[in-house]
């Protein structure tokens, strides 16, 4: 299933989503200027090595990517939960939730993987903690969802509580599931840092105020 697009309306222009979308593309252009060992040297430098840990890098990973399914899907999921949360914090706080969001998850991801001399990018973690925050703030909202049936395609809309959670759980299952199997030589999907976004971004957005005319709105809608 692949989520389309959300059924909450947002109020205000998303020009920081926006932003963060359109630097982390040119970033990425810029990664595929580069020839394979200047690419991996920037991803070596700038992604977060657990090993050899540098807290810049909890910064800099956030704007890397592997390849364009890994940016494009980043991308697509911060554009649906974003433009909401951003609505309900404003434009400023909304951009330090994003940064404090990923920073936690890299926090995770080097606590779960203190040896590993892996680099890791993306800006997944960060996006995690928008959807926790989607979550706590728009637990009523819909997702419509593209749905393959074997030789053709349907769509229809599940409860955001239901999409978030199940996502949030095979976070967690596959972090655990790979526990024990994973070594300092192998890649992979960063889930624990996923889960570190995810729950912080669930908390961190309750202490943050929320602006007063969502607030109203909020008690209108629902």
């Amino acid at each position: 299933m692949i989520p389309l697009r959300d059924t909450q309306p947002s109020y205000t222009t998303p020009v920081v989503t926006i932003g963060i979308i359109v630097v982390n593309f040119v970033v990425f252009f810029f990664e595929l200027s580069l020839d394979p060992f200047s690419r991996n040297e920037l991803i070596s430098v700038f992604g977060i090595v657990p090993r050899h840990f540098q807290y810049f890098d909890l910064l800099t990973s956030m704007f890397l990517h592997g390849g364009w399914m890994h940016v494009i899907g980043n991308m697509w999921f911060l554009w649906i939960y974003g433009d909401n949360v951003e609505d309900v914090l404003g434009h400023g706080k909304y951009l330090l939730f994003y940064l404090i969001c990923g920073v936690a998850a890299g926090v995770v991801h080097v606590i779960f993987n203190a040896g590993s001399r892996v680099p890791t990018i993306g800006a997944s973690g960060a996006i995690a903690g928008v959807m926790g925050a989607y979550l706590a703030k728009f637990p009523r909202s819909r997702i419509l969802m593209l749905v393959p049936l074997i030789i053709f395609f349907t769509t229809f809309e599940i409860p955001a509580v239901f999409v978030l959670i199940y996502w949030f759980l095979l976070q967690i299952f596959s972090g655990v599931g790979e526990v024990g199997y994973s070594t300092a030589s192998q890649g992979g999907v960063a889930w624990f840092a996923h889960v570190g976004g995810f729950l912080t971004g669930y908390l961190l957005i309750h202490a943050f105020k929320t602006r007063d005319r969502f607030r109203r709105r909020y008690d209108l809608n629902w």
